[in-house]
């Protein structure tokens, strides 16, 4: 129990230093393991360590994720799916954040990135926003939380890496975001209705469109539809599993690419250094997170703090709430991927040993990193968007983005009360 105390003090100061968190879990996980087993073993272990997650085939469904996305990305259609949304809903008031918000959810349906989704929608979206008079604090605040909707509406590159750390079927990961994804993003509509009704001046109504201007931009986004039916409803189905969905989706979305001619040679070369960049940083994580684990699951943690939690006596659900809680306050002083690496091995076996279902943890989880990207003071998605909008001030992102933490606060209380709702869909996969 000692020994990991002082692993995470180490972790948390060399943080606070900044020492990258990959490299600070690594440099713990093995010196904790030289220190109690040996630095013979721990060089084995961590060779070992290294070698397996480098050649796990389950883990090449991260880079096919990633390189769909990018493909998708640079095939233009998120431009159409923001014009499918705006045609059907941009007359109301607010109209063009809800739009936002809902090509957000189609885009993460072929993403599963929430930087990339914000990065994306805030090139598509903002100028539009802007050009019609929205607030800068309005606009900015629905594309950084309308971005997290990319790692909770499937194929999630979060849930792959849950899947993976803790022996989960993907699979059912995926089926088990569709409907809290999809409560999200109406409840994250809510919100902009509550915001645009407090300064309407400055969420003002679009023009309203014809039927026939609507079915035009249904047409524009086939090549959406098809990737998820295809993709989705394959590992849904049973008929190949998420490795094996990832290439497909890759390869489809490399063909959509081509078709539409927006894929030169300086342009693949682009995706593929992008692609393999992402794919290197995840890949380190999850070498640093399974080292220090390792070391952690070989100390008394693990079974002590069971224990603890054991005779404690409290309501389980008491203590599920009490670990969200947990999460939301580290998610707002730490970077949510490392936070949730360095955190499962002690939380997970709890979860397991209180006779909850893992699939509804993940869920969970993915909400909370959800809530983290978007929290001040280091929520990602903020900065992403400091960075790609310069005219917009850090203040006022965070003043547009508060009222959607607070609502996506009200869905992980929604989550944690009605697990059915995470649960449903994955009950009917075998």
């Amino acid at each position: 129990m000692t020994e990991a105390l002082i692993g995470f003090v180490a972790i948390f100061a060399m943080a606070l230093v900044r020492v990258p968190l990959a490299f600070a879990m690594g440099l713990v996980g093995v010196a904790g393991m030289g220190l109690t087993r040996g630095w013979t073993p721990a060089v084995y272990s961590t060779v070992q360590v290294v070698q397996e997650t480098g050649f796990a085939y389950l883990l090449s469904v991260i880079p096919l994720f990633i390189l769909m996305g990018n493909f998708v990305a640079r095939a233009g259609l998120a431009h159409e799916l923001f014009r499918a949304a705006y045609v059907f809903i941009g007359h109301l008031r607010g109209g063009l954040a809800h739009a936002t918000i809902v090509a957000c959810a189609g885009f993460g349906a072929i993403c599963g990135s929430s930087i990339a989704t914000a990065a994306t929608m805030s090139k598509v979206a903002y100028p539009s926003m802007k050009r019609l008079g929205y607030s800068d604090s309005l606009s900015a605040g629905v594309i950084a939380a309308g971005g997290t909707l990319g790692i909770m509406i499937p194929p999630s590159t979060i849930m792959v890496i849950y899947g993976i750390v803790t022996e989960t079927h993907i699979g059912k990961l995926f089926a088990a975001g569709v409907i809290p994804g999809l409560i999200t993003a109406l409840l994250m509509m809510v919100g902009v209705v509550l915001m645009a009704s407090h300064d309407p001046e400055h969420a003002p109504a679009g023009e309203k469109s014809d039927w026939k201007e609507r079915w035009v931009a249904l047409r524009g986004i086939w090549g959406v539809l098809l990737l998820v039916i295809v993709v989705l409803g394959g590992i849904y189905g049973g008929v190949f599993t998420a490795t094996e969905g990832a290439g497909m989706g890759a390869a489809g979305a490399f063909l959509f690419a081509l078709a539409r001619r927006s894929l030169t040679w300086k342009v693949l070369l682009e995706v593929l250094v992008e692609s393999a960049r992402t794919t290197g940083m995840l890949f380190t994580l999850l070498i640093a997170a399974n080292l220090f684990a390792n070391f952690v699951n070989y100390t008394t943690m693990p079974g002590d703090l069971k224990e603890w939690i054991v005779h404690l006596d409290m309501p389980p659900v008491m203590l599920m709430a009490a670990m969200m809680l947990i999460y939301i306050v580290l998610g707002t002083v730490m970077e949510e991927l490392s936070m949730v690496l360095l955190t499962l091995p002690l939380f997970f076996p709890i979860v397991v040993s209180l006779g909850y279902d893992p699939i509804w943890f993940g869920v969970l989880i993915v909400m909370v990193i959800q809530i983290g990207l978007i929290s001040p003071p280091v929520g990602m998605n903020l900065f992403v968007l400091n960075t790609l909008l310069p005219d917009v001030k850090l203040g006022d992102i965070y003043r547009g983005v508060w009222p959607l933490v607070v609502v996506q606060i009200v869905t992980l209380g929604i989550l944690l009360a009605f697990p059915v709702l995470s649960l449903w869909l994955p009950s009917f996969m075998r």
